[in-house]
């Protein structure tokens, strides 16, 4: 594999952030480790955009080899055969509802929703969704995008709904809360980024606690503080897949098997997120004592949604967001 990999000379990823989940170092250490060069397009891209690239781009060398994607845009990619069957070595340790039984994708790490603060623009510091309607943050809170294709802009309307009297079965609560945000004044329309965050245009954003624990670092200046909201604590997971079509199918596999390597394991827990093979590795005690212990901790356990629950919060967020948040 590793020979066929080199020969094709090059890996396509998409929609990679250098900054998320620590996909900077996994890129150059894949690179180091193979001597095969990554091209990352559309880092801030959404999960739909992914699969609409694998789309538009078949046949052409600058379509993405591999996508990480949310697990309901994995759903959709795969039943519309967007996607190729790979079973890595370690496929059988991933946890079966973690995966597609068919091989088109698995899941790779996960995280919870939290509030992201940028304390040097916010004085109080939210705790929870009752404290975002307070009059004191208007105009400071945005999402990582929008749920109409973003796989984290969705987790953050369940986490409001949990927190507003719906569950995993009913994300109505959580697009009323939006709404609510938006007409006192403190819901912003502006995709959130690393950029936005640090500069205080969004200073309190939802997003995944291993993004807002790697910007404690990234932007020292902005003091960031990261709260698990104590009444929504939502999680999910994202997935790998590897385009049907992709230009470099071999290198494609190579960086699968990478990932779910303990090395490219560790690298992601490096980057604050808990990974599909984090069970097996604990009971190998293969993580070190300094990353376990950066990793978030949870008051309680966090709620996952299941594949139907995704797809019915996908329907209902198409209906009812643009109607209501816009």
């Amino acid at each position: 594999m590793i020979a066929e990999a080199r020969k094709e000379g090059r890996l396509n990823v998409i929609a990679l952030p250098p900054d998320w989940a620590n996909y900077g170092e996994i890129i150059s250490t894949f690179t180091k480790k193979y001597k095969i060069p990554i091209t990352s397009d559309n880092p801030d891209g959404s999960s739909a955009q992914e699969n609409q690239a694998v789309r538009s781009l078949k046949g052409d060398p600058r379509a993405p080899d591999v996508l990480d994607v949310g697990p309901s845009f994995a759903i959709d990619g795969a039943n519309e055969g967007l996607y190729a069957k790979h079973f890595t070595r370690n496929f059988s340790k991933v946890p079966r509802v973690m995966k597609d039984g068919r091989g088109f994708w698995l899941a790779d790490y996960y995280g919870a929703v939290s509030f992201g603060v940028n304390s040097a623009v916010v004085s109080n510091v939210p705790r929870s969704f009752a404290d975002l309607l307070k009059p004191e943050y208007k105009n400071r809170i945005a999402l990582n995008g929008s749920p109409l294709s973003s796989g984290s802009a969705v987790a953050g309307v369940f986490a409001a709904a949990l927190a507003n009297g719906g569950s995993l079965n009913d994300i109505g609560p959580g697009i009323d809360f939006f709404a609510k945000l938006k007409d006192v004044g403190n819901f912003i329309p502006i995709q959130a980024t690393p950029q936005t965050i640090a500069s205080g245009q969004t200073p309190i954003t939802f997003d995944w606690d291993y993004l807002n624990l790697a910007y404690i670092k990234a932007f020292p200046s902005a003091r960031i503080r990261v709260v698990a909201p104590s009444d929504g604590l939502y999680a999910a997971y994202y997935c790998q897949a590897i385009n049907a079509t992709a230009p470099h199918p071999w290198a494609a596999r190579l960086w699968q098997e990478f990932l779910y390597s303990d090395q490219g394991q560790l690298l992601w827990i490096k980057g604050y997120s808990h990974t599909a093979l984090f069970d097996a590795l604990v009971k190998r005690k293969a993580i070190p004592k300094a990353l376990l212990n950066a990793l978030p901790r949870y008051s309680k356990a966090p709620k996952f949604a299941s594949r139907a629950q995704l797809t019915a919060a996908r329907a209902k967020i198409a209906t009812d967001w643009p109607k209501k948040v816009g």
